[in-house]
């Protein structure tokens, strides 16, 4: 296998972890308002994510990285082309990261409610736009021959995308309610699994349109396959936690997203960035790489440093793996008790 290839397998392998990881923290924050029935609640919800959604957030952070070492001229015409729905969800990151750390800083009801809107615009925009921003670049967008996004922003709101936009948002949403299942207690963990039922309804119906409507378009005859285990995932994740198995439905509706980055990858592949312009004009995993010297450079580190970040994100994922009670919050307002 060429090391283009490596790379483009990985990649594929860090937006996967990304979508699965920070899924399930977009999921609650987006639901904040919904689930929540006081202030107290809503310490527990944002306490499930507190200690886990920043190294979440490690994982676009690296896949961008890869890209622009691996693949700088596919980096630069997603940078150039989706150069507003990139900004958005960089703003809205950047805001939702400092929700968390400010909303408890000052005991007033006011302050807190506008950081919660702040956490559920900054949960929900990013859910819906890497939908978006992923339908185009499986679709393809107009490209010269010189490589350059030659369309405008009316170019990415075709239904293809925002079918991926509103998939990557239910699914999210239902996939932070199976995590709120699994790490809360009571009323909360009640409601979770209540709201389950018709987010899961949601999803199955978005998810089966675009991911057939991705296959009958850009798949592969073996693409087929990750396109049933997604949608047999998120049905048996809705079940699973209608049956109250938890842990079962988390990893279920994980698979579900698993394969549906699969399945998108999958469809995607050899290009990178296909022009609907001209063919010829598509950046592909030959014509967008670096020089093999870069890529090996790049395996090395990749081979050296992989290991050590997965060992430090499991063991915060064992060491705050307990259920979150309203009777663990503190009086203070702090996120972290």
């Amino acid at each position: 296998m060429a090391l283009t290839d490596v790379w483009f397998l990985l990649i594929a392998v860090l937006w996967t972890g990304y979508f699965v990881l920070e899924g399930f923290d977009f999921g609650v924050g987006m639901l904040l308002p919904v689930l929540s029935r006081d202030n107290t609640d809503r310490r527990v919800m944002i306490n499930t994510i507190g200690p886990v959604w920043d190294g979440n957030e490690v994982w676009l952070l690296v896949a961008g990285g890869a890209t622009f070492a691996a693949f700088p001229l596919w980096y630069a015409s997603l940078f150039s082309g989706f150069y507003l729905a990139l900004l958005l969800i960089l703003v809205a990151l950047i805001v939702r990261g400092v929700s968390f750390e400010f909303r408890g800083k000052i005991d007033s009801a006011r302050w807190r409610a506008g950081w919660d809107i702040a956490i559920v615009v900054g949960s929900l925009l990013p859910a819906l736009l890497w939908g978006v921003a992923f339908g185009n670049i499986v679709r393809g967008v107009p490209l010269d021959a010189q490589h350059h996004f030659t369309g405008n922003l009316l170019t990415l709101l075709n239904p293809y995308a925002l079918l991926g936009g509103l998939t990557t948002l239910s699914v999210f949403a239902l996939h932070g309610t199976v995590f709120l299942a699994l790490k809360t207690t009571g009323e909360l963990r009640r409601r979770a699994r209540a709201l389950s039922w018709p987010l899961g309804l949601l999803a199955v119906l978005f998810a089966a349109s675009f991911l057939l409507w991705t296959q009958l378009e850009h798949g592969k005859s073996w693409t087929w396959i990750a396109l049933a285990a997604a949608a047999a995932a998120l049905v048996g994740g809705v079940l699973a936690l209608r049956l109250e198995r938890e842990g079962w439905a988390f990893l279920l509706t994980a698979a579900a997203i698993v394969g549906t980055t699969v399945l998108l990858f999958g469809s995607l592949y050899p290009d990178v960035l296909p022009s609907t312009t001209d063919a010829a004009n598509s950046l592909t995993t030959t014509n967008a790489s670096s020089t093999p010297y870069t890529l090996k450079i790049m395996t090395w580190v990749a081979v050296a440093f992989t290991p050590i970040v997965l060992l430090y994100q499991s063991w915060t994922y064992w060491v705050f793996r307990k259920r979150i009670t309203r009777e663990s919050i503190p009086a203070a307002q702090g996120l972290v008790p």
